[in-house]
C-alpha cells in the first residue's frame, strides 16, 4: 500500500521579508503594525500592501514574550456544561475580546489537583492574568504566578489567599430575603437544598437561611444529595417530600438544583407549584425563566463581574484592590405565593 504523500508545511513570512518588499527598514515594520507607533501614512501603506501580497501576518505571541505582555488570557473553570458556568464564560470572554485580549479556556475537574495543574499551564503560556472561576489553586502556586507578572482573579471565592484580586457576590442578603418571602408566602416547613461541593458561597447561603429560619420559628431541615447538579434536585425531592414533614417551602442554593427539584415535586409526588410548594432558586440561568418552570430567583450580575475583569486585567498598578462584593437582585416570576 502507497504511502500517502504531505506537502511539506509552508514556511511563515517573515518581517524582513515584507521590509525588504516595501523598500522600509526593518523597524519600519514593526511601527506599521503597532497602535500609535510613530511611522508615516506612506510608510504604513507600503508595508500594509507588501504584507498582503506576502500573506504576513504579525506573530502576536512572540511580540508579547519579547514586550513581557502576551495578551493571553486564562479561564479556569470546570463543568461548562452547567447553565451558569457557560453563561459566565460566555460574556467573560466577549468582554475580553472586545478589549483585544486572546483568551484560553482551561476545562478542569474542578478538584484540587486539576485546578493546580490548569494554573501550572498558564505560566509556560506567560498569560498576562488567569480568571479562576472554578476550585481554588494553592497559595504557593498563586504565589509564583503574581511573581512571574501574571495577575490572578478570583470568582465567588473567599480564600484567605494573599495576592490575588478577589471578586464575589453577597449571599448573605438574599438568603436571608429568600427566607422572609417564604415566610410571607405562609410556608410553615421550609427546606434548603444544597450540593456536597462545599464552595463559600453555597455554604453561606445554607447557613444564612437555615439560621434565619430558626430566628423566625420555621421548622428548617436541609438536603445535600450530591453535586451541584440537576439530579442532585432530583434526589434531595425524593429525600425531603416522602416525609411525613414535608417542606411546604424550599430554597435552592443554585437554579438548577431548584429545576431538578421542581419536576420531581410535580412528575412524582403530584404537587402544584406555587400551591403546594413554593420554590426559590439563586442565580437565574436562562432555563429560569423557561414557560415550564417560571422561577422565582435571584440573579448573579455576571456584566458586573466581567467588567470589573476588564478593570482589573487592564489597570497598571500591579497590586491587588479591595475584594469586590457585588449586591445580587430578586427576579419574581411564579413559584412563590404573592
Amino acid at each position: 500500500m502507497s504511502k500517502v504523500k504531505t506537502k511539506p508545511r509552508k514556511a511563515s513570512v517573515s518581517a524582513d521579508k515584507v521590509a525588504e518588499l516595501a523598500g522600509v527598514s526593518r523597524s519600519a515594520v514593526s511601527r506599521a503594525f503597532t497602535d500609535g507607533a510613530s511611522v508615516s501614512p506612506e510608510t504604513r501603506a507600503k508595508v500594509l500592501a507588501a504584507a498582503d501580497q506576502l500573506g504576513y501576518h504579525v506573530n502576536h505571541l512572540a511580540r508579547g514574550l519579547l514586550w513581557h505582555r502576551t495578551g493571553i488570557v486564562c479561564l479556569i473553570v470546570a463543568g461548562m456544561q452547567a447553565p451558569f458556568q457557560a453563561s459566565i464564560v460566555e460574556i467573560i470572554t466577549r468582554r475580553l475580546q472586545a478589549i483585544g485580549k486572546v483568551v484560553m479556556v482551561l476545562n478542569t475537574s474542578g478538584e484540587a489537583e486539576g485546578v493546580e495543574a490548569a494554573l501550572r499551564q498558564t505560566l509556560n503560556y506567560r498569560a498576562d492574568a488567569t480568571v479562576v472561576i472554578s476550585g481554588t489553586p494553592p497559595a504557593s502556586l498563586v504565589k509564583t504566578c503574581l511573581e512571574n507578572g501574571q495577575r490572578v482573579i478570583l470568582i465567588n471565592r473567599a480564600d484567605p489567599i494573599k495576592g490575588p484580586e478577589f471578586i464575589s457576590v453577597e449571599n448573605r442578603t438574599p438568603a436571608l430575603e429568600a427566607c422572609l418571602m417564604l415566610k410571607r408566602a405562609g410556608c410553615r416547613r421550609v427546606a434548603v437544598i444544597n450540593s456536597t461541593a462545599g464552595t463559600p458561597g453555597l455554604e453561606m447561603r445554607e447557613k444564612t437561611f437555615v439560621e434565619a429560619a430558626a430566628e423566625h420559628g420555621l421548622e428548617v431541615s436541609v438536603s445535600r444529595a450530591g453535586p451541584t447538579g440537576y439530579q442532585t434536585g432530583v434526589d434531595s425531592a425524593r429525600q425531603v417530600l416522602a416525609t411525613s414533614r414535608r417542606p411546604d417551602g424550599v430554597f435552592c442554593v443554585t437554579d438548577l438544583l431548584a429545576l431538578g427539584f421542581m419536576d420531581t415535586a410535580r412528575l412524582e409526588f403530584r404537587m402544584n407549584i406555587p400551591e403546594d410548594l413554593c420554590v426559590i432558586g439563586f442565580d437565574d440561568i436562562p432555563e429560569a425563566g423557561w414557560l415550564g418552570y417560571e422561577l422565582t430567583t435571584f440573579r448573579q450580575p455576571l456584566s458586573e463581574i466581567a467588567d470589573h475583569i476588564v478593570a482589573i486585567v487592564e489597570k497598571e498598578d500591579a497590586e491587588p484592590g479591595q475584594p469586590v462584593v457585588l449586591p445580587t437582585q430578586v427576579v419574581w416570576r411564579k413559584t412563590v405565593r404573592p
